[in-house]
């Protein structure tokens, strides 16, 4: 199991392919898993790079609470560790406030940015639409129940009933790799240290000067697609596209489509 030591901690990380550095930072409460549909498209363009978030997977899970400022820490030790000077930077959701803390504190080492179904934190930001907040608030079924409900609502209106395999794929993975509550937890506090003005990186994405490229999908109702074009406004040069047929989940929705986008922006 290849692991780095970064930041005081432990990471695990793997590679697949050559060239160019692309790394992929995991979301909320997923470890490397998340990418394992886009790496195959991904890696016959670039050396990609993922990685479990500490708090998650096969990494180390030390006392939180955890920051954004943090986890951008690690993963710049990761590369450090894999003696990488400067990689295209891509993060989904939590990880789109990791890379976004990376290309602000370590702008050395990101040569493009890419966020996903992300936004900015502060109380400017489109929140969570109440139809996903009731569901992934619900604790009054069975956890496979919330669990199912949880990606119906995260997914495009029915692709779940669509993609009924993906789906109990995706459930007998997570029962294999159930949520470890505390460093869950620890993980969550990076979004909530950012709800205050002070802290948010609205104000702060202007001195972002990497080509970035914006990426959502159109029903994710998790993180509304209006927070595309707020990011947009404040990086200066940035693009946005869309995803019609995708939610929140686009890395395993559309993993193709999405790959093929990576590919035209970062190469």
């Amino acid at each position: 199991m290849p692991k780095v030591q970064s930041n005081n901690i432990e990471l695990y990380y793997e590679i697949h392919g050559a060239g160019q550095a692309l790394v992929l930072i995991s979301g909320l409460g997923y470890p490397l898993w998340q990418w394992h549909k886009m790496v195959p498209f991904l890696a016959e363009n670039f050396q990609v790079i993922t990685f479990d978030n500490r708090g998650v997977g096969q990494s180390d899970k030390p006392a939180g609470p955890y920051t954004a400022q943090m986890l951008a820490a690690d993963t710049a030790g990761l590369l450090d560790a894999l003696g990488i000077e400067k990689a295209v930077i891509m993060g989904h959701s939590m990880g789109g406030f990791i890379a976004q803390a990376l290309a602000l504190d370590f702008p050395q080492k990101v040569e493009k940015l890419i966020l996903c179904s992300t936004n900015f934190g502060g109380p400017h930001h489109v929140p969570v639409t109440p139809e996903a907040m009731k569901v992934l608030s619900d604790v009054s079924t069975d956890a496979v129940t919330r669990f199912k409900n949880g990606l119906v609502v995260s997914t495009a209106t029915g692709w779940a009933e669509k993609n009924p395999e993906m789906i109990e794929t995706w459930l007998q993975w997570r029962i294999a790799n159930p949520i470890e509550s505390v460093p869950y937890q620890a993980q969550m506090m990076i979004g909530l240290g950012l709800m205050p003005e002070a802290a948010a990186f609205e104000s702060k994405l202007s001195r972002i000067e990497v080509p970035t490229l914006i990426l959502f999908g159109e029903h994710d109702k998790v993180v509304p697609p209006a927070n595309a074009s707020l990011l947009a406004e404040k990086i200066a040069g940035s693009q946005v596209k869309i995803f019609p047929d995708a939610g929140h989940f686009f890395p395993m929705e559309i993993a193709e489509a999405a790959s093929r986008a990576v590919v035209e922006f970062a190469k």
